[in-house]
């Protein structure tokens, strides 16, 4: 079966009796209850959640996930940007199924295990070349991590030691996860701003945001200025700066800012130039997200050490992988007593079911018939974002591959945003969820990420149902 498949139709109806078989309202309610009394959701206003219905996700099916009373819900942004194929894929169920009766989980401590083997050789076939080494964790954040401790490290065992380079550069705007590490180098002051005693100094560079471009100039105009700056930040810290870290085409958090053409190659021309090490972060853009397997593949970049999760599995299980350079790997070589070795690890780390699943994921993306449907899929999805523009509270549309958010503002001509007190971008996306649409917005940018097995009739659906949540948001606002 084809990765990108069309289907055929919605899901078949039932009733809501047949549905609910088994699910009393008492089940309904205690459910409802517990989750109100007991479950901290991530990124989620408590106060705010507990006040209204939750929305409690039973089953899936393809792009549809179905409540406790069977209502359907496209799955707007694959379900936090991780889910490839769809719910329910009768191969990845198979591979988990099938692992399951082998061994559902051995350390990677001092063993290996058959899945993990196979699917590092997969990933280093598949990936830029040059990366040669798997180490695995847990999740974007871990593979993050992982990334940043590992090119510290690097630079006190290299074969020309430099113990000076210890800091890092990354991007206004930046988001590579939660953990400390990852916080240092990310950006984003609503999510991080009241840790920051606990993080070590970043260099920063400005992000590509050609909206609201931190240089004040014009796209039309402009010869990338803003890579130029980070251009000469690197030349000018050199000898103390051990790598950059980058989501190469798309800042996803940030409100899908997308790079301009040559970005992510000039990043990586002074990064060897200065022999910096070029830590990407494809845990979202990676596995087909941007139109390419990796999105570091459109400009052409190896780099040092390459970070994936979340597509990684299809979206079924967690696992990460950080990849890395044949020179890196190196570095850490050496006898028990010399302490070369990278002291870091994770209980779940190569997990058996998680490799099981990532293989049988990397089987349908590379499929002769693989990713053949998406050129078709992003067309579409391009031409519904493209009316979107007409739309007053609409100020820019950001769209790459099967990525997308779309940025609303107060007043268009000053791009004034919307009064944080508004919550114009929850608003809308809560107009959608009323018809059947999930999406989640990153403030007041809506984003729109749909699994790439959507079919043509779910992105028209997705595009017409959020042309009318912003019309009617708009004539309210």
């Amino acid at each position: 079966m084809s990765l990108l498949y069309q289907r055929k139709g919605p899901l078949a109806s039932r009733s809501r009796e047949r549905y609910n078989r088994g699910m009393t309202p008492t089940d309904r309610e205690n459910l409802e209850r517990w989750d109100r009394d007991h479950v901290w959701h991530p990124f989620t206003p408590m106060q705010v959640y507990a006040a209204e219905t939750p929305l409690i996700i039973r089953e899936a099916r393809g792009c549809t996930l179905i409540d406790l009373d069977g209502r359907e819900y496209l799955d707007g942004v694959s379900s936090l940007w991780c889910n490839v194929h769809g719910h329910r894929v009768e191969a990845l169920d198979r591979a988990i199924r099938d692992q399951l009766d082998l061994v559902a989980h051995s350390t990677l401590l001092g063993l290996g295990n058959v899945p993990s083997i196979r699917l590092a050789r997969r990933l280093v076939e598949a990936a830029p070349k040059g990366l040669t080494r798997v180490f695995f964790s847990d999740d974007g954040a871990t593979a993050v991590e992982v990334a940043l401790k590992l090119a510290f490290q690097f630079w006190r065992q290299a074969t020309t030691p430099a113990p000076r380079k210890t800091q890092f550069l990354s991007l206004t705007l930046a988001y590579h996860g939660d953990t400390l590490g990852d916080v240092s180098v990310g950006d984003l002051g609503r999510f991080h701003h009241l840790f920051a005693p606990l993080l070590f100094p970043t260099l920063r560079a400005p992000s590509p945001h050609c909206y609201r471009c931190p240089l004040g100039l014009k796209r039309e105009t402009c010869k990338i200025d803003c890579v130029e700056v980070l251009v000469e930040q690197v030349r000018a810290n050199a000898a103390t700066l051990a790598a950059v870290v980058i989501e190469p085409i798309v800042q996803g958090a940030a409100g899908m800012i997308t790079a301009p053409a040559g970005y992510l190659r000039r990043v990586r021309e002074v990064t060897r130039e200065c022999d910096v090490l070029l830590i990407a972060d494809e845990v979202a853009v990676g596995f087909g997200r941007t139109g390419t397997l990796f999105a570091c593949e459109q400009e052409g970049v190896t780099p040092d050490l390459l970070c994936v999760a979340k597509g990684l599995t299809g979206g079924y299980m967690p696992l990460a992988a950080t990849l890395a350079t044949e020179r890196i790997f190196e570095a850490f070589l050496g006898p028990p007593e010399a302490g070369r070795t990278f002291y870091h690890g994770h209980t779940y780390t190569g997990n058996p079911l998680g490799c099981a699943v990532a293989l049988a994921s990397l089987d349908l993306l590379q499929a002769p018939t693989g990713l053949t449907a998406l050129p078709a899929k992003v067309a579409r999805l391009g031409m519904w974002l493209d009316r979107l523009r007409a739309i007053p509270i609409v100020g820019d549309v950001r769209h790459r591959g099967m990525m997308a958010g779309v940025e609303l503002v107060e007043d268009r001509e000053s791009r004034r945003p919307f009064p944080a007190s508004r919550s114009i971008g929850r608003a809308v996306c809560r107009l959608c969820r009323e018809q059947g649409v999930l999406l989640r917005p990153l403030g007041d940018v809506v984003v729109v990420m749909p699994p790439l097995a959507v079919s043509l009739e779910e992105i028209d659906r997705i595009g017409a149902t959020l042309e009318a949540a912003l019309r009617r948001a708009g004539e309210s606002a």
